[in-house]
């Protein structure tokens, strides 16, 4: 009899532990909303954006206020999480526009094509890769806006890890003497 019991509860805490795959849908961009990396509502910002599903975090996804942010992310080794899913808005898709991206256009990163090196900035003011379903919206949007068409795979590095100049201002002499000046007063 106590055999019995051993095997059963051993069955039913095996039982209890059957995992559940976790849910990678795209979740609709909301109010509720904030990029990853800023903490600021990403409806307050132009351009296309990204949602990230991480292993082990189902209630809700990363959010990148830019693609160029996801792509950053998808390449960084420090990761604590795997990631399962990421998703990026259709720039071609009906209704999308710079001001309003869309709230469910969403498409995976790996399906999408991207316009790379175009004259357009994203939300954060830094140059955007932008997402497209369709090869000819992004060949459209190049023509336009220049850049060149690409896979996900084939994005550089130096397109979302390079640093990036805002204001135009490329003499970091200001940069450099603060920094050293950090530097010693660290060393006292």
């Amino acid at each position: 009899m106590r055999t019995l019991l051993i095997a059963l509860s051993l069955l039913a805490l095996t039982a209890c532990k059957e995992e559940v795959a976790q849910d990678t849908t795209a979740v609709p961009l909301s109010e509720e909303a904030v990029g990853h990396y800023c903490q600021m509502n990403l409806l307050e910002h132009d351009g296309p954006k990204a949602q990230a599903h991480l292993a082990g975090l189902p209630r809700a996804p990363l959010f990148f206020s830019q693609v160029r942010d996801v792509v950053a992310y998808l390449r960084m080794p420090e990761q604590s999480h795997e990631i399962l899913a990421v998703w990026v808005n259709d720039m071609g898709a009906t209704g999308a526009a710079w001001d309003a991206p869309g709230a469910t256009n969403w498409i995976t990163a790996e399906e999408a094509v991207y316009v790379v090196g175009s004259r357009v900035v994203g939300g954060m003011g830094a140059p955007e890769i932008v997402p497209f379903l369709k090869p000819e919206d992004a060949i459209k949007f190049a023509k336009i806006n220049g850049g060149q068409v690409m896979q996900l795979a084939e994005i550089p590095d130096s397109a979302v890890l390079a640093p990036v100049v805002l204001d135009g201002n490329t003499d970091d002499a200001d940069f450099e003497t603060r920094q050293r000046a950090l530097s010693r007063k660290l060393g006292e």
